[in-house]
């Protein structure tokens, strides 16, 4: 009885490791490419990523180029603008007399320099309501003609004349610090004069709407043309008592002598026709006589206390900045103060 032979076997066994050689090069090769794959996958996302934050960042650089660029232009507009009210108040005739007797109608003036855009406009503070000097008549008067109804107008008038006064008393419809610091967050009543006009945010009643004239949060609707804006009419830094009309705009008029609004625009237009204004040629525009009670109510003064607002813009962008300031003649129209400076200024909704 034989046995086989080694060679016998040799074929069979040779062939049966080769096809497991195969399959487990095959395996290594699939992982191979997996892997391969997966690192593909991996640097086009890291490329993706890199691509988009290099494209967000200079867009962001392009912006605060364009931001900063704005802001000096403004800043020029702004000096532009105190140049103008100091060659008015000294009564020069360096601008021109019909370009002075048309500052303060509350337009922009508009004007290109070097490679960009400024816009500026002034408002005399004077010819506003000073929420510090308003009496509760002439709030209840104000807050009637803007068309607030009951109760939130007695809400408001209360709680103005709570945020005034130094007690800690509060009137029946009006709030003190038991209300603001149940608010969140919570803060406590000013007990003093307004510091600044956008302190009526902070007094129960007034909401952004009625500050603004539109919501800010959700933007300009369409109907905001139809608003009044509080901060269009109430100010702290007019010197006078009473309403300047030589300055006064028509929403302030409307609001302080229940003028129908569209009366106090025809007012404005005619108003700026006239290169020369005095009381007696303003009043029979406006429909008051001289024993008109509304009468009571205005002044004719040359503005003191002005707002100079100043935007600039790059010529190839749509992105403006703002700044404001308010200036105060000193030296004989000669020099200024600066009492107020707002650095980044809202913009209101374009009537």
């Amino acid at each position: 009885m034989g046995f086989p032979g080694d060679d016998e076997f040799t074929g069979p066994m040779t062939v049966y490791l080769n096809n497991k050689d195969k399959s487990a090069l095959l395996n290594q090769r699939g992982a191979a490419l997996l892997i391969v794959l997966w690192i593909f996958i991996f640097l086009l996302v890291v490329a993706f990523d890199f691509s988009t934050s290099v494209r967000e960042e200079a867009t962001a650089a392009h912006r605060y180029h364009e931001e900063t660029q704005g802001y000096y232009l403004a800043l020029a507009g702004f000096q532009r603008g105190v140049y103008e009210f100091l060659q008015q108040s000294a009564g020069r005739d360096d601008l021109g007399a019909e370009k002075r007797a048309d500052i303060f109608d509350g337009t922009w003036q508009e004007e290109t320099l070097s490679d960009g855009v400024l816009r500026v406009r002034w408002l005399d503070e004077g010819g506003k309501i000073n929420i510090n000097r308003a009496d509760e008549a002439t709030l209840r008067r104000v807050f009637t003609n803007l068309g607030v109804e009951e109760p939130g107008r007695t809400i408001i008038i209360d709680s103005i004349m709570d945020w005034r006064d130094p007690d800690h008393l509060h009137r029946l419809s009006g709030a003190e610090n038991e209300y603001y610091l149940s608010l969140t967050p919570p803060y406590t009543a000013r007990n003093g004069p307004f510091d600044t006009v956008e302190d009526l945010l902070w007094v129960r009643g007034v909401t952004s709407e009625m500050f603004y004239g539109h919501d800010v949060a959700q933007g300009q609707r369409e109907d905001d043309t139809k608003r009044i804006a509080l901060r269009e009419i109430f100010t702290v830094d007019s010197p006078i008592d009473r309403i300047n009309l030589r300055t006064a705009s028509a929403e302030v008029i409307h609001a302080i002598a229940g003028i129908p609004l569209e009366k106090c625009r025809d007012f404005i237009e005619e108003r700026r026709k006239l290169s020369d204004k005095t009381l007696g040629d303003l009043l029979p525009l406006l429909g008051v006589g001289a024993r008109d009670a509304a009468l009571q109510q205005f002044v004719f003064t040359n503005p003191a206390v002005v707002s100079v607002e100043a935007e600039g813009r790059p010529a190839q962008s749509a992105a403006a900045r703002r700044v404001k300031g308010v200036v105060r003649t000193a030296g004989g129209g000669r020099e200024f103060e600066l009492v107020r400076w707002i650095d980044r200024d809202v913009a209101l909704p374009t009537r």
